[in-house]
C-alpha cells in the first residue's frame, strides 16, 4: 500500500489537514486581534483542505472498489 501513488496522496491530505488544525488550535489561545484573524484564515484553509482530502478519500475508494 506505501507503493501506490494514490493512498500516499490522500496519506498527504490528512496530514496536511492535521497541520492546518494544530496551527489554527494554536493561534487561539493568543491574545490580540492580529491572531484572531489569523486563526480564522486557519479555520477556512482547513475547511478548504478537509473537503480535498476528501474528495481524494471518495476517488481512492472509487478506483480500489474498480480493481485498480
Amino acid at each position: 500500500m506505501w507503493k501506490d501513488p494514490l493512498f500516499l496522496l490522500v496519506a498527504a491530505g490528512c496530514a496536511v489537514v492535521a497541520i492546518i488544525l494544530i496551527r489554527g488550535i494554536a493561534t487561539f489561545g493568543k491574545e490580540g486581534v492580529e491572531n484572531a484573524k489569523r486563526s480564522n484564515k486557519y479555520m477556512r484553509w482547513r475547511l478548504i483542505a478537509q473537503f480535498v482530502a476528501i474528495v481524494l478519500i471518495l476517488i481512492f475508494v472509487y478506483f480500489r472498489r474498480q480493481g485498480g
